[in-house]
């Protein structure tokens, strides 16, 4: 059977035969096909077993013709086995079948390989294309470290062969990855659909020229709002790209027709992103609460990105960490102290002083000054002009945060051994203070949406997550109990993030088109990377480093959140310890004693392998836990899981909802606040709104984000959520699944709890003044753009 269809069905194959007793009980059976197409197998069932009954093999993989593999398919029944308990005949074909996805590391790799393997980051390049086009190799070096990913064996590149050669754009979707790793047909023709919905940003250069002949700026608030409210309508004839028409023969799917239209317009019409959906229902049609300082610092702990706020600390010796002294190196940086003072916020502190402000634990910061500093002069000299920024804020008697000052910090212009030029801003409602003031948020949030796609999105869950999903498949058994634990949280993260690599973090590619780092964007999360340490990627470990909660063990998890209402903390944390029981749980039923985890062989390849080679340029790092006893294990699987599920939630899903509004999040800055005296100051003055949406990103550029992010924030139709999986017979231990039974009810109790505390008015920061509830951690979800539902994985 072939599936040819988005729509098809399952068909089901009834096969009548005689077993005898005496054979035994089968823990595998072997496939050849010899049909000249592949077929994909879901699940085969053996009944009425003599002396067992039912036996359930879960299958979920393609079997192309016999020709195209050097060894037999083999599946192996939903029955666990650690590798010594594995039966003896089933030992061999265990062996065998990890030796076959491991592969021999030669060779171009073929749409029928299922092979998990290896490779540095070379395939961003383009060097046919010329200087303009290169990139430098992530991975590899101590320069630019990165996590590891999925080899495709292409040929090195005719010009550089450092690089591996790229595929043409229009080959994108066959870009390889182990087959059984490729998106299903429905998902695929449900990411083709959302992606060609704003198919103008993969358009030939010409294309460009065409939106060149319309206006490049959004002349007001209200011109951004048409895009959400009626459409922006751009004439694309389809006579006139040649690249448009190729792309409708390429990929044969009906709603093409629908998205590139031939009638000569082509109507861009988003939906309404919720930052500005509740403010309208709420507020009579006032569309203004996302500017208010308030928002914007409820959105540090209940918005897009709530994983980088902090504390400002006390040190052991009882002095203050005020101001925030920079940790760059003082001989390239000279001079990096804060240029706040005393006398910017010490008014605004509720009758405290500094000092003691920062012994309560009152004053938090959301600092971008260091990791930006050592690549500003090089992202200004783009077409990029931003600031390297650090908010000072304030905790309320209220619970909420009230931004206290904003410092903007560029290089020195006459050289970094100068020091830098800061300027500080307050808060401000009124004339040429109030605009100045909004567009210091404006770089705030330029900051921080590039720092959060970059790091907290790309790198920390979707390039960290793929060396687990490479060597999960290399070294642990689909009989072994962690592979199928794990397993769930692994679907569609390779193939995601094959595509990323092929049109969004490529150079020239969207992400590079749409966020402020440029060109220079991926190799700065190479240097972020340098400070990635696993442990830390645990919740609670990760509230404690960011100074947000303390160490204590009478709260559950034994952490203390120092900001009662954060709705991202108090949410994951729920989730956490929920992931962390179900996880201790699942590894007890298998694992009696530290012992048989030390002893476990494939267990220890596996983990030597993550540390060896999918995280290779951090192997001598002395934090990796040592996989030496269960309670290493547990916190180790928790800590995949979480990253997989509920980090990746918290930082993609709710992207349309907050970014989707252009003011509220812009991720790029073309210009510097206008200095008093200049024409832009002027027209500061006499059309704030203009000079704001000439500072933030340009009419295109917007389209090309918010097209990108909706795509990002949506579920397909056929996502498998936390607590849930793809079928229901994974496993045939009962103890393991009334314990996965007992996971999803807990679930069910959070999502409980989480209307609760979104209905509790005192709970200020839950909603805002944008009126939006914080979802983004509530576990379920429907198909579409919803702002909420938490994916067994990275997804998408």
């Amino acid at each position: 059977m072939k599936i040819t269809h988005i729509a098809a069905a399952d068909e089901t194959f009834n096969v009548n035969f005689e077993w005898e007793e005496e054979v035994g009980v089968p823990g595998a059976f072997i496939v050849k096909n010899s049909h000249h197409n592949e077929f994909y197998l879901k699940t085969a069932t053996l009944e009425d077993v003599p002396g067992h009954g039912r036996i359930h093999f879960v299958c979920n993989s393609w079997v192309y013709p016999a020709e195209n593999y050097k060894k037999d398919r083999v599946f192996f029944t939903n029955q666990s086995y650690l590798p010594t308990k594995t039966p003896l005949p089933l030992r061999h074909y265990r062996e065998e079948e990890l030796q076959t996805l491991r592969g021999n590391g030669t060779g171009k790799l073929e749409e029928w390989d299922r092979v998990y393997d290896y490779d540095v980051y070379n395939d961003l390049s383009e060097p046919e294309m010329g200087p303009k086009h290169a990139r430098p190799i992530l991975g590899g070096s101590s320069e630019y470290p990165y996590p590891r990913r999925g080899r495709t064996g292409r040929p090195p590149a005719e010009t550089d062969p450092r690089h591996e050669s790229r595929l043409p754009l229009l080959k994108s979707l066959s870009i390889y990855v182990p087959r059984d790793e490729r998106f299903s047909h429905l998902k695929l023709s449900d990411v083709i659909a959302y992606g060609l919905k704003s198919a103008i940003q993969f358009l030939a250069p010409e294309a460009e020229a065409q939106f060149d002949r319309t206006p490049s700026e959004f002349d007001s608030l209200k011109d951004i709002l048409e895009l959400y409210e009626g459409g922006i309508k751009l004439p694309i004839k389809l006579p006139d790209f040649p690249f448009l028409e190729s792309i409708t023969k390429e990929i044969p799917f009906p709603i093409l027709k629908e998205i590139l239209r031939t009638d000569g317009e082509r109507p861009f019409h988003f939906p309404m992103p919720q930052v500005i959906k509740g403010m309208i229902k709420f507020l009579s049609k006032d569309k203004s609460a996302w500017s208010t300082d308030e928002e914007f610092a409820r959105e540090m702990l209940a918005g897009l990105n709530p994983v980088v706020i902090r504390l400002l600390q006390v040190n052991k010796n009882f002095l203050v960490e005020f101001p925030p002294n920079s940790k760059l190196n003082p001989k390239a940086y000279n001079d990096e102290a804060s240029s706040k003072t005393k006398d910017c916020i010490e008014k605004n502190l509720e009758g405290l002083t500094l000092e003691e402000a920062l012994k309560c634990n009152k004053l938090f910061a959301l600092d971008y000054h260091d990791v930006l500093m050592p690549y500003l002069s090089r992202i200004n000299s783009t077409s990029t002009k931003t600031y390297a920024t650090r908010t000072l804020l304030f905790l309320k008697n209220d619970g909420t945060l009230k931004p206290l000052a904003i410092e903007l910090s560029l290089p020195h212009p006459d050289g970094d051994q100068l020091g830098e030029v800061s300027e500080v801003y307050t808060p401000a409602e009124h004339g040429a203070e109030g605009t100045i003031w909004q567009l210091a948020k404006a770089y705030v949030a330029v900051n921080d949406s590039g720092y959060h796609q970059l790091i907290c999105h790309w790198l920390h869950t979707h390039a960290v997550i793929e060396p687990f999903v490479i060597a999960t498949n290399r070294q642990l058994s689909v009989l072994h109990p962690i592979h199928k634990l794990l397993h769930p949280h692994f679907r569609d993260t390779m193939n995601i993030n094959a595509l990323a690599r092929q049109t969004l973090i490529n150079s020239g590619g969207l992400l590079e088109r749409t966020v402020f780092p440029a060109k220079y964007a991926m190799e700065w999360s190479a240097v972020a990377y340098k400070n990635w340490v696993f442990p830390e990627q645990a919740l609670p470990a990760d509230l404690i480093k960011r100074g947000v909660a303390v160490e204590d063990p009478k709260y559950p998890n034994g952490v203390r959140l120092l900001i009662k209402d954060y709705p991202y903390a108090v949410d994951g944390l729920e989730i956490w310890s929920a992931i962390k029981k179900w996880v201790e749980e699942y590894c007890s039923l298998y694992y009696s004693s530290d012992d048989m985890v030390e002893k476990d062989s494939e267990l220890q390849l596996w983990w030597n392998e993550i540390r060896e080679k999918g995280h290779g340029d951090k192997k001598n790092a002395s934090w990796w836990p040592e996989m030496q006893n269960l309670k290493e294990l547990v916190e180790t699987c928790t800590t995949i899981i979480w990253i997989a599920s509920a980090l990746h939630a918290a930082v993609n899903f709710g992207q349309y909802p907050y970014g989707g509004y252009i003011p509220n999040r812009p991720a790029m800055s073309r210009r510097f606040i206008p200095k008093p005296g200049s024409l832009e100051y002027d027209e500061l003055e006499s059309n704030p709104d203009k000079a704001f949406l000439k500072t933030v990103t340009p009419q295109l550029q917007s389209i090309l984000g918010i097209s990108l992010i909706e795509i990002l924030s949506r579920h397909t139709s056929d996502e498998v959520f936390l607590g849930q999986r793809d079928t229901p017979e994974w496993t045939a231990d009962k103890e393991t699944l009334d314990a996965f039974g007992r996971f999803g009810m807990k679930l069910a109790e959070i999502e409980e709890g989480i209307i609760a505390l979104n209905s509790n008015e005192n709970l200020k920061n839950r909603a805002g003044p944008a009126k939006m509830p914080y979802t983004l951690l509530f576990p379920s979800s429907d198909v579409g753009l919803t702002g909420k539902g938490i994916p067994n994985s990275v997804s998408i």
